[in-house]
């Protein structure tokens, strides 16, 4: 049903489109908080519309097709950001059993089982025992904690407070909502070394995706170009060979990274890098800046007009 729209809206050849997906976790149950995002039968699910709907290409074979114009129709790419141990306990056996491919960007601070900032802040209100949290000694809210949907709702507004800040503060900001709600202990999210190596074994790619996930317009020249080089450096070491392929932390257009991170990325020694700004990438679209989207929708149906939808979307970029 899908099939007919998509090879109209990516045909093959010079005229092709790649759409690349995005996804950071794969639960093993859902969870209250946030119920959009996948659980492992979900996450099946959608991977099995994938496979009758596209061609899904690794991504680094589908960017080298892309621009020498021998992309198939209905081309599509998976990917994965951050480096969160259910990406290779859940999705990666679920992706090599459907006979799938996807790429990994890892942050490579917080191999070893760490906890990201983000994740700090989320399990911290997550299990806070009081009804209420008081953030205002910190430049935030104060939230009532009483219900998940109300949990949830103060999670995201501190996330959004805080992700631009410079990365010291932010970490200090972190570490105050953490003691505020009561020092909980946090879990342990993100792979282990061994897990990225696993990924490699299974068939999977991976990336670079910096060393502590920062905003890169908020680090000087010599911090970013550290978090960048230093991050592929590790990735090789582990796995003993070139890391080709990067992509942007939070990943917004002229927001999160700059043209100067663009070319940072490609004097690096990346053959590619991907964005998270919506759309499908052309031969037109800059290599270092393509285009990447996840569906919300809960149907078959509704997930695959919108893919359509997305294909034909005007892609975003930096100057």
């Amino acid at each position: 049903m899908m099939r007919l729209p998509l090879s109209l809206a990516s045909p093959r050849g010079q005229r092709g489109r790649l759409s690349i997906l995005i996804f950071h976790r794969v639960l093993p149950h859902a969870d209250a908080l946030f119920p959009d995002v996948p659980t492992a039968e979900t996450f099946e699910q959608q991977m099995r519309w994938m496979r009758d709907w596209f061609q899904v290409l690794p991504l680094a074979d589908a960017v080298e097709r892309l621009y020498a114009g021998t992309i198939p129709s209905r081309a599509l790419a998976i990917t994965f950001d951050d480096g969160y141990a259910d990406n290779e306990e859940l999705a990666a056996p679920i992706l090599r059993r459907l006979g799938l491919s996807a790429t990994f960007f890892v942050s490579t601070g917080f191999l070893g089982g760490e906890c990201m900032w983000n994740d700090r802040v989320i399990e911290s209100i997550r299990t806070c025992r009081s009804q209420h949290i008081d953030l205002r000694p910190h430049g935030l809210q104060q939230f009532v904690l009483s219900s998940p949907a109300l949990r949830r709702k103060a999670i995201e507004a501190t996330l959004k407070a805080i992700k631009h800040h410079e990365p010291s503060r932010r970490r200090a900001i972190t570490d105050a909502i953490v003691a505020a709600a009561g020092q909980p202990e946090l879990p342990r999210l993100m792979m282990q070394p061994d897990q990225v190596r696993s990924l490699r074994a299974m068939g999977m790619d991976v990336g670079g995706h910096t060393v502590t996930h920062p905003i890169l317009t908020r680090l000087d020249a010599e911090g970013a170009r550290r978090e960048i080089v230093e991050g592929k450096g590790e990735l090789e070491s582990i796995l003993g060979e070139p890391i080709s392929l990067f992509a942007y932390p939070n990943g917004v257009p002229a927001q999160d990274y700059a043209s100067e991170h663009v070319a940072l990325a490609r004097d690096c020694g990346f053959k590619a890098a991907v964005s998270t700004a919506w759309g499908a990438a052309s031969m037109r679209s800059d290599r270092f800046q393509l285009p990447r989207f996840t569906p919300w929708d809960r149907t078959r149906l509704r997930y695959g007009l919108r893919l359509v939808a997305n294909t034909v979307r005007a892609e975003r970029a930096v100057a």
